[in-house]
């Protein structure tokens, strides 16, 4: 059982439990004590984060554990948290640690990690650190004299995961003469992304590219990507980049100033894919809240879609498993693992550049051509209580009607956020009026099971 790691790492409000300075020592000497046991070198841990202001606090905090440990501590200061799985592989070091909390504001904070192989850490892993975390017998005795760890600053990591970027993106193609607006949303890779996109030429304006520490996703980003859509529109641009605070996701904006969604992107990938004997299997992974019409899509193509628990590490887990090299989440975290362990906005940014290119149609033709979507409702209620769902009597009672009204035409989801204190239901189907009334009615009937006796 894992306590204090979620579905993405631990996260909260910096200074705050979880988000401590004690307790991020704490994890980093367990994580140290856990890579390099039975390990002849004295391990290596290298870590990375975003522009809030709270890493100083927590990146210390962090390094003096792993030294209090023995390790060696490699910073990487601002940069994607997809930099840091790189450079943990090209590095060789033991672990990666990554300090943010992606989407949220500057207020939390957060810590993932990733292992040598550059794959975010499996839960029985996070679930052996919590237990290191809780007994500080089983690390001691600490290492004196000069088994004590020291730090240092790998000053040309940005660098370094520029060119990875870059190489990912086929040779035989340039951006001369695109036109990009590029938003980073004041977060990880406001100087990663703008070098990417123009050292391959592209004609390119930027936003979101001056953090204060204060700033990082405040109505900028994948998060709020208005910004980019007007400056597209503004600029005559070819396609829209909206990053989000640690850039392992993405919001794409077309020629228009539509927004093309992460299952659009990933229904342009896996046609191309399909059509090139380049997807795996013929299977792509999405998650439960990917749209039914994607799903269709593929199946359209003669490909098959896998679902898996909502988060990216999910998807990851189900693709290494079965050997597949696309996946992704609605939200915008797309996978290419044969180009990357984990979501990369930059990278996948890219991908569809460099599909453009290739047929030389505008983004939307791709966009609108790829998937046909089925209408889709969210309806997110903040509850008193979080009661376990086959708990919930009106609620599942509901659900069954719902679910039979919708038949072969549609789906029903409704499960926890695993960040929030919030019920996330969801509706599909040929009837968006209906479904709307559907999730209200949905939403009352939780109110009424968690509802104070």
């Amino acid at each position: 059982m894992r306590n204090l790691f979620g579905t993405d790492g631990v996260r909260g409000t910096a200074n705050e439990m979880p988000m401590t300075p004690e307790l991020s020592m704490q994890l980093g000497r367990a994580v140290t004590f856990l890579v390099g046991r039975g390990k002849k070198h004295v391990p290596r841990v290298l870590i990375g984060k975003d522009t809030r202001l709270s890493g100083y606090m927590l990146e210390q905090a962090l390094a003096a554990g792993i030294c209090s440990m023995g390790g060696r501590v490699i910073l990487c200061g601002p940069v994607p948290t997809p930099a840091v799985a790189h450079l943990t592989t090209t590095m060789r070091a033991d672990a990666g640690i990554v300090i943010s909390a992606s989407h949220n504001p500057y207020q939390d904070n957060g810590i993932k990690i990733f292992g040598a192989d550059g794959f975010k850490l499996p839960d029985e892993e996070e679930a052996e650190i919590e237990r290191l975390m809780g007994n500080d017998a089983l690390l001691s005795p600490r290492p004196t004299g000069p088994g004590i760890g020291r730090a240092e600053k790998l000053e040309d990591a940005r660098g370094r995961y520029v060119t990875f970027a870059k190489n990912t993106f086929p040779r035989d193609l340039t951006l001369d003469g695109v036109r990009v607006v590029v938003d980073a949303a004041h977060g990880a890779a406001y100087k990663t992304a703008p070098s990417v996109f123009a050292e391959l030429g592209a004609s390119l304006w930027c936003l979101g590219v001056k953090p204060n520490g204060t700033n990082i996703n405040r109505d900028s980003g994948a998060l709020h990507p208005d910004n980019v859509r007007a400056e597209v529109v503004r600029r005559r641009a070819h396609i829209g980049i909206a990053l989000d605070g640690d850039a392992d996701r993405l919001i794409v904006v077309d020629e228009k100033g539509q927004i093309v969604d992460g299952d659009a992107v990933m229904a342009i990938c896996a046609s191309r894919m399909l059509q090139a004997g380049e997807l795996k299997k013929n299977t792509l992974v999405a998650t439960v809240m990917s749209n039914l019409g994607l799903e269709r899509a593929i199946e359209a193509m003669g490909g098959k879609m896998i679902r898996t628990a909502v988060g990216d590490r999910y998807v990851v887990e189900a693709m290494r498993a079965g050997g597949y090299n696309l996946g992704g989440e609605q939200s915008g975290h797309l996978i290419f693992l044969d180009h990357a362990s984990t979501g990369d906005g930059t990278i996948a940014a890219l991908q569809v550049l460099a599909l453009m290119m290739r047929t030389g149609k505008p983004l939307s033709t791709l966009a609108q051509s790829a998937m046909e979507r089925v209408p889709q409702v969210l309806e997110n209620v903040n509850l008193p209580a979080r009661k376990p769902l086959e708990e919930m009597q009106s609620l599942n009672a509901l659900a069954e009607k719902v679910k039979k009204g919708l038949g072969e035409e549609g789906r029903i989801l409704i499960r926890w956020s695993g960040t929030e204190p919030k019920l996330r239901i969801m509706l599909e189907g040929p009837n968006p009026d209906q479904l709307v009334v559907w999730a209200k009615e949905l939403a009352g009937a939780a109110k009424k099971d968690t509802r104070p006796e």
